[in-house]
């Protein structure tokens, strides 16, 4: 795992263009804190391409594993970036034949395009991963995004013409040449050849439940497959020559994949320390939830087990740098427990950890998923979720662990997972609690799951783990971190304030105090007093939601539809601890703003999914940054009317992404 930039055809004199770009790369520094390169290569006079990468090394440390990289050190006619992990990347050496010096496993990309062509290499690489590959021969510029969008990945149009790409939105947000950013889509493939003013895009992941809204899968599931094919994702991730461990919440999906890690680890052959106990890593205020839970998976295991213990107020001292790593202002309650876990995984020495998220949204493991009205509704809005992780679970496992230079792996939204989940028949996960199976099991979220990993005579869990509620983890790590939150918001947002929401945020206002505060953090960051501030809200999901639910799935309930909504999973009646939580009545502001944001997520989904953004970075000094900010806000003040003038007729994806189809893209 990296951070990577770059820079294309960008004109102007060549040191004064290679020093900003290397302040602009040093926003990276968290992703990549172990080695700094940068090629540099001249088309013409004053024109220039800078390839940088910031290496977080866990394959191959050293300079054999170093990049920028090239299918041919001698000429250098191609030279790529990537940030990720290709799993597969000895098979393609074997099969393609490659025979190069570099050992990184992301060696095999730039081998991967010659052999397979600009769109089809990526259906070959197994992993997680975001490239741009500069063709030197053909004048071709490529780039590509993993088929979840597991790794970020931001592009942009600079106002000379140049193509700019970044890890991380903070690289790209100010520079005064840059005209435009959005987000880069999973699953795409972008490709510019040469003399082209605009590149084209290519939806390389192209699994039907992906591009057909329509299709309801039949096929049933067979236990033994399922369980087989999660098991190989987790081996497969154990790649490693440095230490890691696993996050473990005493949830299911964590304890599954530290089970199978510590029944797998002494046989595997590409892992760090087979011989040795699997390290477990929870966190929580004393008390919780996720803390009892994890402490008797570990046991039950025999991990090395570490408990990281956090107060509601460490929690809201974190919120600036939350916001500031996560580069949006949704998904923040469970952010900051997993920023703060990260920087303690750190401090003990490891680099890599796996990590259970997607689970819940391939097979319907959230609470409100009890109200699904159908089957075939059920299918629909796992394929919503998961094809919108990019911008949810997504983001905050690798952001949150990135911001402290250590890598998420996340087992169970391999493709073969995904790709199996999503291929199954709804009535395979539709939840019925009321209704007992053959061996007196529950039919609860995530049951198909759960009853493939029931093996009685082999057990890979505590049946009352395995059997356990679904608990958010900003829940279960304590409920007094998401009261304490709203509390806190309540403190800083007065109620005048409150009410002239829609004067302050005139795209979509927010329905509650925390969300406003959030957003004001956000602004801070990236939006007030810079020229492309608008081009951040196009990078960030907007609408209602339920227990995590998207904005279409409100209309399940029409309470829920009424509420001004919550994420908690003591939203949903189900919940254990559900009794006397207040979801509260949403005002007409709110509701309006709402619709009109479940509709913009609506054509989100049925359109691109994605967009492109640019990065740019941060003062580690807070302080200094309010008073930049402070600065910014005087010069600007006239102008920052009409921004928000502008911004009301912002919706929920960019203009470049509501004019591409399903299948070719063209940047804009």
């Amino acid at each position: 795992m990296c951070g990577i930039f770059s820079a294309h055809f960008v004109t102007g004199n060549p040191k004064a263009n290679r020093e900003r770009l290397y302040k602009l790369a040093k926003r990276l520094r968290h992703r990549g804190p172990d080695s700094y390169k940068i090629d540099k290569f001249e088309h013409a006079s004053n024109v220039q391409t800078f390839m940088v990468h910031k290496r977080l090394a866990i394959v191959a440390p050293g300079e054999s594993g170093d990049q920028p990289l090239y299918t041919d050190n001698s000429t250098k006619s191609t030279c790529f970036i990537a940030n990720g992990e290709i799993y597969n990347h000895q098979k393609l050496r074997e099969t393609l034949k490659i025979d190069h010096a570099n050992k990184s496993d992301c060696q095999v990309i730039g081998h991967a395009y010659e052999a397979f062509g600009a769109v089809e290499f990526s259906k070959h690489l197994d992993g997680m991963f975001a490239t741009v590959i500069e063709d030197r021969k053909t004048g071709r510029l490529v780039a590509s995004r993993d088929h979840m969008g597991k790794i970020p990945m931001y592009m942009a149009k600079g106002k000379d013409g140049s193509v700019w790409f970044a890890s991380e939105m903070k690289c790209l947000h100010d520079d005064p040449g840059v005209e435009s950013y959005q987000l880069f889509p999973p699953g795409f493939v972008w490709v510019k050849e040469k003399d082209e003013k605009e590149g084209t895009w290519t939806r390389w992941y192209d699994e039907k439940w992906i591009t057909d809204e329509e299709y309801i899968p039949e096929k049933r599931a067979d236990l033994s497959e399922l369980r087989e094919t999660v098991v190989k994702a987790v081996k497969d991730r154990l790649m490693s020559d440095v230490p890691y461990a696993v996050l473990l919440s005493g949830g299911l999906d964590s304890s599954l994949i530290t089970s199978i890690a510590v029944r797998n680890r002494a046989s595997a052959t590409n892992t760090y320390g087979s011989t040795e106990k699997v390290h477990s890593f929870s966190i929580g205020i004393k008390g919780a939830p996720d803390l009892k839970a994890a402490k008797k998976v570990a046991d039950h295991l025999g991990t090395i087990h570490h408990e990281i213990y956090f107060t509601p107020e460490e929690a809201l001292d974190a919120l600036p740098d939350v916001v500031w790593h996560l580069e949006t202002f949704e998904q923040v309650r469970a952010s900051v427990p997993m920023y703060l876990l990260s920087r303690a995984i750190k401090s003990m020495g490891f680099k890599m950890v796996l990590s259970g998220e997607g689970a819940d949204e391939l097979f319907g493991g959230y609470l409100y998923f009890h109200k699904a009205p159908s089957p075939e509704e059920f299918h629909k809005e796992c394929a919503r979720k998961t094809s919108r992780l990019h911008q949810w679970d997504v983001a905050r496992a690798n952001k949150m662990t990135m911001a402290w230079g250590v890598e998420a792996r996340t087992p169970l939204l391999s493709k073969a997972v995904v790709n199996y989940a999503m291929n199954m028949s709804p009535l395979d996960k539709m939840i019925d609690v009321n209704k007992l199976d053959q061996d007196g099991k529950k039919y609860l979220e995530k049951y198909i799951l759960r009853k493939a990993f029931d093996t009685p005579d082999d057990p890979y869990l505590p049946e009352e783990v395995l059997w356990r509620q679904k608990e958010q983890f900003s829940d279960g790590v304590g409920y007094d971190w998401v009261d304490g939150l709203k509390e806190h918001a309540e403190e800083k947002v007065s109620d005048e304030e409150f009410a002239k929401r829609a004067e302050r945020f005139p795209l979509s206002p927010p329905p509650t105090k925390e969300y406003y505060l959030l957003r004001s953090i956000f602004e801070e960051h990236f939006v007030t007093g810079f020229e492309n501030g608008q081009d951040a809200y196009k990078t960030v999901p907007f609408g209602k939601s339920i227990a995590c639910s998207t904005p279409e799935a409100v209309a399940w309930d029409p309470e829920w539809e009424k509420s001004v909504g919550d994420i908690s999973g003591r939203a949903v009646a189900v919940h254990d601890s559900s009794d006397g939580f207040d979801l509260g009545k949403d005002s007409e502001t709110s509701t309006s703003s709402s619709s009109s944001s479940s509709s913009s997520s609506s054509s989100y989904s049925s359109s691109a999914r994605a967009e492109t953004v640019t990065v740019a970075a941060m003062n580690n000094n807070t302080e200094s940054r309010r008073a930049r900010h402070s600065r910014r806000l005087s010069r600007v003040g006239a102008r920052r009317g009409s921004f928000r003038s502008t911004t009301k007729a912002l919706g929920f994806i960019s203009q470049a992404a509501q004019r591409m189809s399903s299948s070719a893209y063209a940047f804009v």
